[in-house]
């Protein structure tokens, strides 16, 4: 089993307070996040961390500026009673086709939608997405995402703490393995209650989150 899952695009850790979670795993790893951006509509900003490669880490957070967001945030943070890695996304070469290889074999990812943010330097990022699909476990299965014509994340000069390893538990691995096949990936699963965490290589040396 690989310990990082392939085409792995970026892990989220959500928060309730942004400004505290980037602080925190500053002092813990010894690396400051660079700000991402701000999620318009949504009541989100984020914040960003290379994980090596062309994946890297999301913290993300309500938007203390976008305080009337029409409806729940993202990820649940209004819910949140301290940062927590919520899901994680893969990047396949083929959204569109991968979704229907992914039908095929018996896992629905769910319908693609567009979103956008906009970055502090004002360039205005545009992505599709899938969700995770209905019925799993929140947060196991990744959800699917297409950078189109924009940017990468992972190439803006972001600081980077390379990722060491990913892994999850859950009361039933054999139930996750399927659906995380259908979709071309695969994660190290343990029996336990359900949870993601990951390490990440720092100055400060390895560091577990989650």
């Amino acid at each position: 089993m690989n310990a990082i899952p392939p085409l792995l695009d970026h892990v989220v850790l959500a928060a309730p307070d942004l400004e505290v979670t980037v602080a925190e795993f500053a002092r813990r790893t010894g690396v400051a996040p660079a700000p991402g951006g701000v999620h318009v509509g949504l009541g989100t900003r984020n914040h960003l961390v290379g994980l090596g490669g062309r994946s890297y880490l999301e913290i993300i957070g309500p938007d203390p500026e976008q305080p009337g967001a029409a409806g729940p945030r993202p990820f649940g943070v209004d819910r949140l009673a301290g940062p927590s890695v919520v899901t994680w996304a893969i990047s396949p070469p083929d959204l569109d086709a991968a979704v229907a290889a992914a039908r095929a074999r018996g896992h629905d990812p769910g319908p693609v939608r567009p979103m956008s943010r906009r970055t502090p330097d004002g360039t205005l990022l545009r992505w599709r997405l899938t969700d995770a699909g209905p019925g799993e476990a929140p947060g196991l299965l990744p959800f699917l995402i297409d950078w189109g014509d924009s940017p990468h994340p992972a190439a803006s000069g972001l600081p980077v703490t390379p990722l060491l390893a990913m892994s999850a538990s859950t009361p039933a691995p054999q139930a996750v393995r399927g659906p995380l096949a259908a979709l071309g990936t695969s994660l190290t699963l343990t029996t336990g209650p359900v949870a993601l965490s990951f390490t990440v290589d720092t100055p400060n040396g390895p560091v577990v989150f989650g």
